[in-house]
């Protein structure tokens, strides 16, 4: 068995049709994706984390939310 995690897309498409808000919760689990690669290139100390984390919150905001 792989450790490899579910993507969000993988997860959509098993559950398209069984969940409530299928991209509704897509669409925050690439979001913690998207923010787990970032965390684990920066790896500089809680304090740096912190100021990607708001970068990425701010750049996810203003390219993925209307």
């Amino acid at each position: 068995m792989s450790d490899k995690k579910q993507t969000a897309v993988e997860w959509l498409m098993l559950n398209l049709h069984t969940s409530k808000d299928p991209f509704g919760t897509a669409k925050a689990m690439e979001k913690e994706q998207m923010f787990e690669y970032i965390k684990s290139m920066y790896v500089n100390g809680e304090e740096s984390l912190k100021f990607h984390k708001e970068e990425f919150e701010q750049y996810y905001t203003e390219t993925h939310e209307s």
